[in-house]
C-alpha cells in the first residue's frame, strides 16, 4: 500500500495536468490569440506523442528499471510543465505540449505495468477501482481547480501548468522511498526506434491532414493525395517493420490474438469517443453557453462522478467474480446511450439534460477504460506484461488522438458555417468581419458576434457527439465478441500454459 500510495499519487499528477487545463484552455488559446485549429493541437500535441512514445515505455518497462524509468518520466513531465506555463504563444505551447505528452504517456503505462507485477489479475480489479478512483478525483478537481485559478486574476492561467510541479517532487521523492519492484535487465535490448518513428510519422501526417482538408486545400486534391496517401504508406510500412524485428513496439502477435485484438478495437473507439467528446465539453459551456471556467468545472462533475463510481464498484464486483467481459458489455452500451443524449446537444439545451447524458458517459468510460486493460494483460505472460499493456494504451490513446483531431476539425468547419450563417441573416458581410467572426476570445467580441458566436458554437457541438456516439457503438460491437475470460490467480500464466490456452475460455 505504501508503494501504491506514490504510484496513485504519479497518476494523479498525470490524470490532472491534463483536466486542470481542459476547462481553461477556451480562455488559454484566447489569451494567446490562437485559433479553433490551433486549440485542437493543444489537445493533439500531447495526446500524439503520448501515443508514440507509450508502446516504447511499454517495451523499455519489459527490459529494464520500471522504477528508474518512473522517475526519469516524472523529471521529463515536471520540466516541460514549466515550460508550458511559460509560454508566449499556442506555437510554443502546442510545441511544450508535446514534450509534456512523452511524460505523460510514460506515467501512463508505467503505472499499469508497476501494480499489474505486483498484483494477479483477480486481485488486480479492485485495485483497477482504486487507480479509476483516483482517475476521476483528478478529473473532477482538475477542471475545478483550473477554472477557479484561470478566473482568479493574482494568479491566471499560467499556473495550471504550474501547479504540477509541486505535485511531481511529492511523487519523485515518494517512490523513491517505498517502491520496490523487480528491475528486468536482458542483454541482447533492441528498441524498435524505427516502428516508432514510423508510426508517429503516419499518424501525424494523417492527423494534419484532416486538420486543413476542407479549408486550406479540397478533400480532392493533390494535397490530399499526397498527405493521406503518404500517411497510410508510412503506416504499411511500421506495419511491415513490427512484423520482422525481434523487439517490435507493438507486438503483432499478441495483437493476432483474438482477446487483444478485440480489447484493442474496442479500446480504440473508447478513446476516440470520451477523448473526442470530452475535450470540447468545457469548451461548450463556456464558448457556446457564457459560463466562466469555475462554472464549466463544475457542470463537468457529473461525468467525473459517473467515473469514480462506476470504476470503484466494478473493480470490487470483478475482483470478487472474477468475470470481467459482462461489465465491458454493459459499459459499452451505456457509454453510447450518453453519446447519443449529448447528440441532441444546441445551443439552449437544458443543462439538467446535459448533466444525465455526461453521468452514463461517465459510468461507461469507468466500467471500459481499465478493464480492456485488464483483460489483454489476464492473457499474457509477465515477461510480455510491458508491451501487451503499451499496446492496449497504444491504441486507446490513438484512438483519442484521431478522436480530438477529426472531431476538433468537424466543429471548426460546422462553427465557421454556423457564424458565417449567422452573419448573413443579420445583415453582415462574413468576409468583412475578417478575424473578429474566427476569434475563440468571444468575451471580449462586440455583439452581434458574441451572440452569433454562442449560437454557432453551440449548435454545432452536437454534431461531434452524434459522431463519437457512432464511434462507441463500434466498441459495442468488438466487446460482444470478447471471450468470456476468467481472470487468473497467479502473477505469471503457469510454464505449461500456451498463449492460445490462455486466451480460451
Amino acid at each position: 500500500m505504501e508503494a501504491l500510495s506514490g504510484l496513485l499519487l504519479v497518476l494523479f499528477v498525470a490524470m490532472i495536468s491534463g483536466t486542470i487545463v481542459s476547462v481553461a484552455l477556451p480562455q488559454i488559446v484566447g489569451a494567446l490569440d490562437g485559433t479553433q485549429s490551433q486549440y485542437t493541437w493543444v489537445v493533439t500535441a500531447s495526446l500524439l506523442a503520448s501515443t508514440a512514445s507509450t508502446p516504447i515505455w511499454g517495451k523499455l518497462a519489459d527490459l529494464f528499471s520500471k522504477k528508474l524509468l518512473l522517475q526519469i518520466s516524472i523529471v521529463i513531465f515536471m520540466v516541460s510543465s514549466l515550460a508550458c506555463g511559460f509560454a508566449q504563444d499556442t506555437g510554443q505551447l502546442i510545441a511544450f505540449r508535446a514534450i509534456q505528452g512523452l511524460g505523460m504517456g510514460a506515467l501512463q503505462v508505467l503505472v499499469q505495468v508497476i501494480i499489474a507485477a505486483m498484483i494477479s489479475p483477480k486481485d488486480r480489479g479492485k485495485y483497477n477501482g482504486y487507480l479509476g478512483g483516483v482517475m476521476a478525483v483528478a478529473t473532477v478537481a482538475g477542471p475545478l481547480l483550473g477554472g477557479l485559478i484561470a478566473d482568479t486574476s493574482w494568479l491566471g492561467w499560467r499556473w495550471c501548468f504550474f501547479v504540477a510541479v509541486p505535485f511531481t517532487i511529492v511523487a519523485f521523492f515518494l517512490l523513491q522511498k517505498t517502491l520496490n519492484v523487480v528491475s528486468v535487465r536482458r542483454p541482447d535490448v533492441k528498441i524498435d526506434y524505427v516502428g516508432a518513428t514510423l508510426i508517429a510519422a503516419g499518424v501525424s501526417v494523417l492527423l494534419i491532414w484532416v486538420t486543413f482538408v476542407g479549408n486550406s486545400f479540397e478533400w480532392l486534391s493533390w494535397q490530399t493525395a499526397a498527405m493521406a496517401g503518404g500517411g497510410v504508406l508510412l503506416l504499411v510500412l511500421a506495419t511491415w517493420v513490427e512484423s520482422v524485428v525481434k523487439e517490435p513496439v507493438v507486438p503483432l502477435r499478441i495483437v493476432r490474438q483474438r482477446t487483444p485484438a478485440l480489447a484493442i478495437v474496442a479500446s480504440l473507439a473508447v478513446g476516440m469517443a470520451m477523448f473526442g467528446g470530452s475535450v470540447f465539453l468545457g469548451q461548450y459551456f463556456q464558448t457556446g453557453r457564457g459560463y466562466s471556467p469555475t462554472e464549466a468545472g463544475l457542470l463537468t462533475i457529473p461525468m467525473m462522478l459517473g467515473v469514480l463510481l462506476s470504476s470503484t464498484i466494478t473493480g470490487r464486483m470483478i475482483s470478487k467474480s472474477g468475470n470481467v467481459k459482462p461489465y465491458i458489455v454493459v459499459g459499452s452500451f451505456v457509454l453510447t446511450g450518453g453519446f447519443l443524449m449529448l447528440a441532441t446537444t444546441g445551443h439552449d439545451t437544458s443543462i439538467p439534460f446535459m448533466m444525465a447524458a455526461m453521468l452514463l458517459v461517465g459510468v461507461g468510460v469507468g466500467m471500459t477504460m481499465q478493464n480492456l486493460v485488464l483483460a489483454i494483460q489476464n492473457t499474457v505472460p509477465l515477461r510480455e506484461l510491458g508491451a501487451a499493456s503499451g499496446a492496449v494504451t497504444f491504441f486507446r490513446s490513438l484512438g483519442g488522438t484521431i478522436g480530438v483531431s477529426v472531431l476538433g476539425a468537424v466543429l471548426a468547419n460546422q462553427v465557421t458555417a454556423g457564424v458565417n450563417e449567422g452573419l448573413a441573416k443579420a445583415g453582415i458581410d462574413p468576409a468583412k468581419a475578417g478575424a473578429a467572426a474566427g476569434s475563440l476570445d468571444v468575451a471580449s467580441m462586440p455583439e452581434p458576434f458574441k451572440t452569433i458566436m454562442r449560437v454557432a458554437f453551440g449548435d454545432a457541438t452536437g454534431h461531434i457527439f452524434l459522431i463519437s456516439a457512432a464511434i462507441a457503438a463500434v466498441g459495442v460491437i468488438a466487446t460482444l465478441f470478447l471471450k468470456p475470460v476468467k481472470l487468473r490467480d497467479s502473477l505469471d500464466l503457469p510454464a505449461s500454459t500456451t498463449e492460445k490456452e490462455a486466451v480460451a475460455p
